[in-house]
C-alpha cells in the first residue's frame, strides 16, 4: 500500500472480473500504443487511421490526443518540465485502466522525456506498452503546423516548447520507428496495425 493510500484509508478493490475475461469478450488483447514525437509530426493522424482500422475489426479502442487531454483532464498543467510529468502521470494511470478494461488504447502525445514515457511502461505488465516513435525534425514539423505554434515559439511568444526553446530525448529502443517526412499516414497506420499482428494483439 502506497503512503498516500494509508494515510487516507484507500484500499485497491479487486474486480470480480478481470482483464483476461475482457479480453475474451473483445476478443483481442489489451495494450497501450504510445505515439511519441514532435508537434505536427503526424502522430495524432496515425493514431486515427490504426483506431479506424482497429474499429473496422471489431476491436474495442480509444485515442487521447495531447490537445484534447489537456482541454479537461490536464486543464490546470502548463508546459513547464514539473507539470509535463504530472500531466503524462495522469494520463499513464488512466491508460492503465482502460488497458485493464481489454481495450486497446492509442495515445498521441509528445511526451519529451525519457523518465516519463520508462514510468508509463512500469505501470503495464510486459507486451501491454508499445512504444512508436514519430520522427520528423522540427523544421519539417514548422512547415505542416496549422495552428502556427511554431513560429509563435520561435518569436518567444510560447515559452518551452519542444523542439525549440525545450528538449526531447529520442527514444533508445521504440518498437517501432515511423518516418513521417518521408511515408505517408497511410502507409504508417500499416506498419503499425502489422505491429499489433506481430505482437499477438490481434488476429
Amino acid at each position: 500500500m502506497d503512503k498516500i493510500s494509508k494515510n487516507n484509508n484507500i484500499t485497491w478493490f479487486n474486480s470480480y472480473v478481470c482483464r483476461e475475461d475482457r479480453e475474451r469478450l473483445h476478443d483481442h488483447g489489451a495494450a497501450v500504443i504510445w505515439f511519441t514525437g514532435f508537434s505536427a509530426s503526424g502522430k495524432s493522424t496515425i493514431a486515427h487511421l490504426v483506431e479506424k482500422e482497429l474499429h473496422s475489426r471489431g476491436c474495442s479502442t480509444y485515442v487521447f490526443d495531447g490537445d484534447n487531454v489537456r482541454h479537461g483532464l490536464c486543464s490546470d498543467l502548463t508546459f513547464r518540465r514539473e507539470d509535463r510529468a504530472e500531466n503524462i502521470r495522469r494520463i499513464g494511470e488512466m491508460v492503465k485502466l482502460f488497458v485493464d478494461a481489454g481495450m486497446i488504447v492509442l495515445t498521441a502525445f509528445i511526451s519529451p522525456y525519457r523518465q516519463d514515457r520508462r514510468k508509463v511502461r512500469s505501470l503495464l505488465k510486459d507486451g501491454q506498452f508499445l512504444e512508436v516513435y514519430v520522427e520528423c525534425s522540427s523544421e519539417v514539423c514548422a512547415t505542416r503546423d496549422q495552428k502556427g505554434i511554431y513560429a509563435k515559439a520561435k518569436a518567444g511568444v510560447i515559452r518551452e516548447f519542444t523542439g525549440i526553446s525545450a528538449p526531447y530525448e529520442v527514444p533508445e529502443n521504440p518498437d517501432l520507428i515511423i518516418r513521417s517526412y518521408k511515408e505517408d499516414a497511410s502507409q504508417a497506420a500499416e506498419r503499425v496495425i502489422r505491429l499489433i499482428e506481430q505482437c499477438k494483439l490481434i488476429r
